[in-house]
């Protein structure tokens, strides 16, 4: 489905019945990189997993301030009040956990609970914004220059997906044309608009949420872990598991022990 908000084609797709959770991709993802997850949870839950501006279907503007955090957590709002939504879970992953993190603290009168995968509530100094920003301009300049196909081989062989390679070939694949769908002037806009060096940082704010959290990261992805467990101490109702054998991308690499962690978490909240 889409639906016009702010200017924006958003697109977005809802299946099963029961409360509401929304699913918010990583940067380069789309809704469909969760459709390994989803059949843990139609039978309980109502899901509605959106493209994020400048990601698949969704509109990739060239205007940037229409990708700033502010923003988009406000076009997730409208998204909701179009789908007459009082109050939803919420799930997302890295990007899209930073802004599911975001909205939270944003309308915590919005969100029941929240699921956090492989997420950063920014980054804690200057020094370390002004050198991510330098490092997404960087990104942001290969996309342009270089295109989109060596930008996604690129970004596939980071270090942070180095587990992924042990994924079947088939999966992999379905992963790369997925990215391979992606508007280059989306993901650039996204680095530049709602990039970890730009977005605010949460840290001070974590303490004030409420609502019943849910920390997840993979054991072989060290960073996320480090930071789930300095987040773990400043939440108050939370829980954190370190998946087994996985890194960043749980969801991707070990979907069944995903989707059924989430489903027994929403099931308590």
């Amino acid at each position: 489905m889409i639906v016009p908000v702010d200017g924006i084609d958003y697109y977005y797709e809802v299946s099963g019945s029961g409360e509401p959770l929304i699913l918010l991709h990583g940067f380069t993802g789309d809704s469909s990189t969760w459709n390994s997850i989803k059949s843990f949870l139609l039978d309980s839950f109502q899901v509605i997993s959106i493209d994020i501006i400048g990601h698949g279907k969704t509109s990739s503007p060239t205007d940037l301030n229409k990708y700033s955090m502010e923003q988009v957590i406000s076009h997730i709002c409208s998204l909701m009040n179009h789908l007459s939504l009082n109050k939803v879970h919420i799930l997302g992953y890295s990007m899209g956990g930073r802004l599911a993190l975001s909205f939270a603290i944003a309308f915590p009168e919005r969100v029941k609970s929240l699921i956090l995968e492989s997420v950063s509530p920014g980054l804690k100094s200057d020094e370390e914004r002004k050198l991510r920003v330098q490092a997404d301009d960087q990104l942001c300049q290969m996309i342009m220059q270089q295109g989109l196909e060596a930008f996604v081989y690129y970004w596939e062989g980071i270090p942070l997906f180095k587990t992924q390679e042990s994924l079947e070939e088939s999966v992999k694949l379905q992963i790369r044309r997925q990215r391979l769908s992606n508007n280059p002037i989306g993901l650039v806009n996204s680095l530049q608009g709602m990039g970890t060096g730009v977005q605010p940082s949460w840290w001070d704010d974590l303490k004030n949420i409420e609502i019943p959290v849910l920390l997840l990261c993979g054991e072989k992805d060290r960073k996320f872990c480090t930071i789930s467990k300095e987040m773990q101490l400043l939440i108050k109702n939370v829980d954190l598991i370190e998946v087994e054998r996985v890194g960043h991308a749980i969801h991707v690499e070990d979907p069944r022990i995903f989707g059924t962690i989430v489903r027994e978490f929403l099931s308590k909240s």
